[in-house]
């Protein structure tokens, strides 16, 4: 039994004959009739019988048939209450990111976000591998994750916009022998003690990429994957790092300075389910998070004294 079955069967009691149904649902009456024998079929008692040349509603089908009008009635209520939801402007809209794209562009999207009729955020960290960010767009609307230039792409079965492909540098304490230098080279930064991320984590394969080009493994002496604790480190002299040139917050005592040689950047993309963006709210918040890209890219790609 499904909705248009039994609507066939209601405009059949109304209409009185399986060809006036046929017409105003604009179909054929042999697509009627075998409408009405699929419900027939689902049902223990006949729904129709033979009134001379006229098929007509048994007292069982006249009852099914006044039931379908509550079931369309609620049907209706249904798609109107889905439609509202979709189009609700000020709609929740669930928000997860790795640390150091949480702390870049979640101070943007609640300062763009506060008038009345915005959509309600729900904001949320989540420091994962590279290959577990599609899956959290089960769980969230929209999900910030990053990758390496020359990284898989995203599979299918997220929608990937991209926001920022950001550089990566090298970050040193202030008073570190090589800030004095412009510029650095894998062969400059190789033999220096190294804070890297975790295995498995973007990042880390550049840290590798140095490794091989300067033809030896680097010195990996601290593990963190907090940005703002690795700055905390290496502004302590606990040795250099990757840092992302735009969304890693300034430190006075750390001063950022570019690798040549190597391709050093990284993607940042927002993913999501394509049905997710059906609903006004989500559209919303994915177009703020263009702007907010738009904007940290804006704040210059140079490296700055005192970085």
């Amino acid at each position: 039994m499904d909705e248009r079955q039994l609507r066939v069967l209601r405009e059949l009691g109304e209409l009185g004959s399986v060809t006036a149904v046929a017409e105003a649902m604009r179909v054929t009456p042999s697509a009627i009739s075998q409408q009405l024998r699929l419900l027939q079929r689902s049902m223990p008692v006949p729904l129709t019988e033979r009134d001379g040349r006229r098929l007509v509603l048994t007292p069982a089908g006249q009852a099914l048939a006044d039931a379908a009008i509550g079931v369309e009635t609620a049907l209706a209520r249904a798609r109107h209450t889905v439609d509202e939801y979709v189009e609700e402007a000020d709609g929740a809209v669930s928000v997860a990111a790795f640390h150091s794209g949480a702390a870049a562009f979640y101070p943007l999207l609640l300062e763009r976000l506060r008038a009345p009729g915005s959509p309600v955020l729900s904001l949320h960290d989540e420091d994962v591998a590279q290959h577990d960010f599609p899956p959290l767009t089960r769980h969230y609307d929209l999900v910030l994750a990053h990758r390496l230039d020359h990284a898989p792409p995203w599979p299918r079965t997220a929608t990937a916009t991209a926001l920022l492909r950001e550089p990566l540098d090298i970050a040193l304490a202030a008073g570190h022998p090589l800030a004095a230098k412009p510029r650095l080279t894998p062969a400059d930064v190789a033999g220096q003690p190294w804070i890297t991320v975790h295995d498995g984590f973007p990042l880390m394969a550049t840290v590798e990429a140095i490794s091989a080009a300067a033809g030896r493994r680097v010195d990996i002496v601290h593990r963190i994957n907090e940005i703002t604790v690795v700055a905390e480190v290496v502004a302590a002299g606990g040795g250099i790092a990757l840092m992302p040139r735009w969304t890693a917050r300034p430190h006075p005592a750390v001063v950022l300075r570019p690798l040549s040689g190597l391709h050093a950047h990284r993607h940042i993309d927002v993913l999501y389910r394509p049905e997710r963006t059906a609903r006004r709210a989500v559209r919303t918040v994915l177009a703020e998070l263009l702007r907010a890209a738009a904007t940290i890219r804006g704040r210059g790609d140079a490296p700055e004294a005192g970085r």
